[in-house]
């Protein structure tokens, strides 16, 4: 067998133990639509290919997915270097996210996090900031959702080892997502 056709089967199995957490897929990205209705901010954050998911979502609710609508707010916390070498320099990588969130989340934002292991302790410090703000939690991981997991307010887990296809059904649901945002009017 080809290495194409194996990475296909595994993408394939991979989708069908994912088919089981669609209901959360379409709730939390409800959830998101009406937090961004009611004008709350969308952050998100992740390491590596992660940090790019991070700043796909936030650059399509931002600009746009699809059709013209207005700009929804939405900030990746991983595109700004200075404030990101700032922190980690002043207090750690470990906390790159959970400063920028402890100065910006207000109650009731949203909070994507993107962890293919659930166990980046940047990401669980930023949920754990974001928790003291008043600030939703979304865990977008992989293997069995890791530590985060369990400080998340809501988790969709890609039961997978495999990275690659853990990131590639994390850009399905953030898409899905934007989907939603989509049909909505936003006048």
């Amino acid at each position: 067998m080809s290495l194409v056709q194996t990475d296909y089967d595994t993408l394939k199995t991979c989708l069908d133990k994912f088919a089981a957490q669609l209901a959360t897929v379409e709730a939390t990205g409800n959830m998101i639509v009406e937090r961004l209705r009611q004008g709350k901010t969308v952050f998100a954050c992740g390491n590596g290919g992660s940090a790019t998911d991070s700043m796909h979502l936030c650059e399509e609710l931002v600009g746009r997915y699809r059709g013209n609508r207005r700009p929804l707010p939405a900030i990746s916390l991983n595109t700004d270097s200075s404030v990101l070498t700032c922190i980690g320099n002043d207090y750690g990588f470990d906390e790159i996210f959970a400063r920028q969130i402890e100065a910006l989340g207000k109650a009731d934002d949203i909070l994507v996090g993107f962890s293919t292991s659930g166990n980046s302790e940047n990401v669980a410090r930023a949920f754990r900031a974001a928790k003291l703000n008043g600030v939703t939690t979304i865990l977008l991981a992989g293997k069995d959702g890791g530590k985060i997991k369990a400080i998340a307010d809501h988790s969709i887990v890609v039961e997978s080892d495999n990275t690659a296809r853990i990131q590639e059904l994390h850009t399905f649901i953030l898409h899905a997502w934007l989907e939603l945002v989509e049909v909505e009017d936003w006048g």
